[in-house]
């Protein structure tokens, strides 16, 4: 039953991502469907009738009824650390959605799509990516994956196995610490490395930029400088300033 807004929803399946974050697939009856990129509320109550309400991206699309989330654990929070250290298949809680009609790709038109990471911003990219590879838009679409090292990456083998042999270009870019063989440099993406992975201004892609508000601010302001219409840039970010 909505009430609301707020429908109930089971948790069906969770799997680690990485040491610190976890997928999350729930059963939402009667969802509509969403569009690759929208997010969702979802609500937690205590015993004292306290509710706590955050935002999570889907890394699903489309129809069907069970929605996908990767959630990283935000130390002293309030709903990730539950979600991804304590909650079990069959726990209930409460979602409200889908949200957003800005950060989102759909199908359709001739410009190439540019994707940008940042830790777990890769969220409602990789449901663009899992949208542009079966409408086999694949070739259009390039991903720019940052991340503190390689045991960071959530969907790292879903990118590695799936998303890139069917046609994504993915180039990744390490901050802290890079794999081993690794021959690129470590560090904040700069002019160079963004340049270098990214669609040509001249093509006029769509971009897509998630993640940590720091990194999303300095990757939009990097894009305008190197020549990309700032109208052309769709950002959404987390976290402070």
């Amino acid at each position: 039953m909505i009430v609301g807004g707020w429908r109930p929803a089971r948790v069906v399946e969770v799997a680690p991502a990485t040491t610190n974050a976890r997928v999350l697939r729930l059963e939402v009856d009667g969802w509509p469907g969403n569009l690759a990129g929208q997010h969702i509320d979802i609500r937690l109550t205590a015993e004292d009738g306290y509710h706590a309400v955050r935002s999570y991206s889907l890394a699903s699309y489309g129809a069907g009824h069970v929605l996908e989330l990767a959630v990283d654990e935000v130390p002293d929070g309030e709903v990730s650390p539950y979600l991804v250290q304590d909650v079990l298949p069959g726990d209930e809680l409460e979602v409200k959605g889908p949200l957003g009609g800005y950060f989102v790709w759909e199908p359709g038109g001739e410009a190439p799509v540019q994707l940008i990471a940042g830790g777990s911003g890769i969220v409602p990219l990789v449901a663009m990516a899992r949208a542009a590879t079966d409408a086999a838009a694949a070739a259009s679409v390039r991903l720019l994956y940052s991340v503190r090292s390689v045991e960071d990456a959530i969907y790292r083998d879903e990118i590695r196995n799936q998303v890139e042999p069917r046609g994504v270009a993915v180039t990744w870019a390490y901050t802290r610490r890079a794999p081993a063989g690794w021959g690129g440099s470590v560090g904040r993406l700069d002019d160079q490395a963004v340049r270098a992975a990214v669609w040509e201004p001249e093509r006029m892609p769509n971009v897509f930029v998630c993640g940590p508000t720091g990194f999303v601010e300095h990757v939009a302001d990097t894009l305008v400088r190197l020549g990309h219409p700032a109208a052309r840039i769709r950002t959404e970010r987390f976290g402070g300033a």
